[in-house]
């Protein structure tokens, strides 16, 4: 049996972690064979832990990334992506000089214009550029926990309207258009959602605004929402909260959408670069509730660990001895 075919195990599988706040490697994982309940539950896991898991040497058919991406729940059909038309629930990502890439980039977590924005994502790699075309993406529980104590009590109960935005310019005038425009408004009306999500297996509290579908604050003037978000969107470009995948033919990277936003720069262009997406369909978005409190997982306030610090012996300098 060839060794990329191997059976994989609890046993075997390792996770590789990447960095401090998001990413592992996923090595002994063979996508082309149903996996065990426990070798699921291990996958699962490192996803919940990670918020993005990249396994490398997939050579796997589109039915198997399917299948794959069935046991995490029922599989979702994007209304506006390029969808085969046999497999309606697989978006191709196919760009090149006669398709140049477009609206992936800016910092985004996908399709939350919907009331269950997605789940995850599972992407996998078929032709990749000799330079570029990584994907970035950023933890937004790393980004809450990163904010300030006064910031987090002000954004904690507030909500923020969600629009499928980046896609009404592909609407003419025409009345079939307008028609369709409005068939899909009512379809996907615009949600509120909680700018402080609550991560439904990790209770994780989240930064759950994007640059991308966001629209504004309730009940802030725009000018006020404006700012506020602006401040907030630009917390997904801190390097600590990030995570830089290169691809190789035959890499497959799930996130977990809930928890993660992601950036796909051009600067492969007019290079190919091919990919198939699969999306799993989301739960019930819940906010933080009731009074403030600090979450159990944020930084010691800076006074505690200053004077934590301050307890610590810590190197003489050379003038001091």
């Amino acid at each position: 049996m060839p060794a990329n075919t191997q059976p994989s195990s609890v046993a075997t599988i390792k996770i590789e972690r990447i960095n401090g706040n998001i990413g592992a490697i996923l090595h002994n994982v063979e996508l082309s064979r149903p996996q065990s309940e426990a070798e699921f539950a291990v996958i699962h896991q490192a996803l919940m832990d990670h918020g993005v898991i990249v396994m490398r040497n997939q050579k796997i058919t589109l039915q198997q990334q399917m299948d794959f991406a069935r046991r995490f729940g029922e599989l979702s059909i994007h209304p506006f992506s390029p969808n085969l038309d046999d497999k309606r629930e697989v978006i191709v990502l196919d760009y090149s000089a006669d398709n140049p890439p477009a609206l992936t980039d800016q910092w985004h977590a996908d399709e939350t214009f919907r009331k269950n924005p997605p789940m995850g994502t599972i992407l996998r790699a078929k032709v990749v550029p000799e330079y570029g075309g990584d994907t970035l993406f950023s933890s937004m529980a790393a980004a809450y926990t990163g904010l300030s104590e006064r910031m987090k009590r002000y954004i904690h109960s507030l909500e923020a309207l969600h629009d499928f935005k980046p896609w009404r310019p592909l609407f003419t005038t025409s009345e079939k258009h307008q028609q369709k425009l409005r068939e899909l408004e009512r379809e996907y009306p615009n949600p509120w959602h909680p700018v402080v999500r609550v991560h439904p297996v990790t209770k994780r509290r989240i930064l759950n605004v994007n640059a991308q579908f966001t629209v504004k604050l309730r009940d802030l003037k725009t000018d006020e929402s404006d700012m506020i978000l602006n401040y907030l969107y630009s917390r997904a470009a801190i390097p600590e909260y990030q995570l830089r995948v290169k691809w190789e033919p035959d890499t497959v990277v799930m996130w977990d959408n809930r928890t993660v936003q992601h950036y796909a720069p051009h600067d492969y262009y007019p290079q190919r670069r091919t990919m198939e997406r699969i999306t799993v369909a989301g739960d019930d978005v819940v906010g933080v509730s009731g009074p403030y409190t600090p979450e159990t997982t944020a930084p010691l306030p800076n006074g505690e660990q200053a004077l934590q610090n301050s307890m610590r012996p810590r190197p003489i300098r050379e003038f001091e001895r």
